[in-house]
């Protein structure tokens, strides 16, 4: 009998395999066989000290036997006071407020609406909101509306509002994306929404900081609400706590989900600073923030970010971020002589390249076969079409990584691009 599961992502007509794994502990994955593999991509971002980390499970463990959910709207529990303490203290002074939700889209959500909430409840008609040009923000209908179009949403194409798109600062052009971007800002949109040093899904298309920098100068210039999304970004990846660290940016709005949890468990935030909050603070119920998810700030999930949080205090993370992102380079450096290897690049702990093949799209066969060739090698790893990227746990070792990129010069020599 076949699985009633329908997995994201995933062309179930193609018939590929799909692993049934059991347990997790580090940076590897096991099947109830005992089978494993070593998690190059973190599960999709998330697990940042590895899987099952014992300190997170023993704060979920101990949370889930006091309170496993309470109601957030007008209530309020303990580990949440605690998790939003803690993300003022180590954030940025003009962040002063935190709004809870669920995932990296709905903290993008929120965003939103809290910047076109803003000019609402102060009075000014500015609706319109400037993305980068191949972003990625999510799946929910707002967040497709700011990110590239194309293959993955153009079914949705007619629920999706309008945005105005500033080109992506490819070396050499960085100067035609600030002039387009501040002549966009001219026009007073809302807000302009950007992945901080690196896009994702875009891609692993990487910009330098000064880029950022100038980009958030222009909008503060101008009164446009800058939205910096951290979902990826932040807890370490980018060799940074926060990719925004890097250019001295302090965003107006901060999206932080992922590794927020160390990867246990879905939980997300949104920043803010005080204006935004205080446009929405009235005895006029109508001036409410109206937006929540029945599982908002989970007491249980709020726990695991404590917890993560105090991974980050107590032992030494940077220095596992660094090693590894030297690794990384190490790595990447060997392969970059291969002629099939284009356009090699690493930020932080995420290593990048693209395979030269014929056709480059989203829907190249390339990727299909290659996510199965790095799966009999016992690695996971999910090429973007033709972009291979590497972002492992920061808890990987010496021998698993050798492994992983043992796997990928493999790739190339065995499997024929076309």
């Amino acid at each position: 009998m076949t699985s009633p599961v329908w997995h994201p992502f995933t062309q179930h007509g193609l018939g590929d395999p799909i692993p049934l794994i059991a347990r997790g502990e580090g940076a590897r994955l096991y099947d109830a066989d005992g089978n494993h593999w070593i998690d190059a991509i973190s599960s999709w971002w998330v697990t940042t000290h590895g899987h099952a980390h014992p300190r997170i499970m023993a704060a979920i463990r101990d949370q889930s036997e006091r309170l496993d959910q309470l109601i957030f709207a007008g209530w309020t529990h303990e580990p949440a006071e605690t998790l939003a303490a803690e993300l003022i203290r180590i954030t940025p002074d003009p962040l002063t407020r935190v709004f809870f939700s669920d995932s990296g889209s709905t903290s993008v959500e929120v965003a939103l609406k809290m910047a076109l909430g803003y000019w609402y409840n102060i009075g000014e008609a500015r609706s319109r909101i400037l993305v980068l040009e191949h972003s990625y923000h999510g799946d929910t209908i707002g967040t497709m509306s700011v990110g590239e179009r194309g293959v993955y949403n153009r079914a949705w194409q007619p629920l999706l509002f309008d945005v105005d798109t500033i080109p992506f600062p490819h070396e050499g052009l960085e100067q035609s994306t600030l002039d387009a971007l501040e002549a966009a800002c001219a026009a007073k949109p809302a807000a302009f929404i950007v992945e901080p040093l690196i896009l994702g899904a875009g891609g692993m298309l990487i910009y330098p900081a000064w880029v950022l920098a100038e980009m958030r100068a222009i909008c503060a210039r101008h009164g446009v609400l800058f939205i910096a999304d951290e979902v990826m970004t932040g807890w370490g990846r980018t060799g940074t706590r926060f990719a925004c660290d890097q250019a001295g940016v302090i965003p107006d709005i901060v999206c932080l989900s992922k590794g927020l949890t160390g990867g246990s468990l879905p939980l997300a935030v949104t920043l803010c600073i005080e204006p935004i909050f205080a446009a929405h603070f009235s005895t006029d119920r109508a001036k409410t923030f109206y937006h929540s998810s029945s599982y908002t700030a989970n007491p249980i999930a709020c726990a695991a970010a404590n917890a993560n949080l105090a991974i980050w205090r107590d032992e030494p993370v940077q220095q596992r971020i660094e090693a590894l992102a030297d690794a990384q380079g190490a790595h990447l450096a060997m392969l970059s002589h291969d002629p099939r290897v284009a356009k090699p690049r690493r930020l932080g702990t995420i290593a990048a390249f693209d395979i030269i093949v014929p056709d480059s799209g989203y829907l190249s066969n390339l990727a299909p076969r290659l996510i199965a060739f790095y799966r009999d090698e016992g690695v996971l790893l999910r090429p973007l079409g033709n972009t291979v990227y590497v972002m492992p746990p920061y808890c990987t070792a010496s021998a698993e990584l050798n492994r992983i990129w043992s796997a990928i010069a493999s790739s190339l020599g065995k499997i024929e691009a076309t």
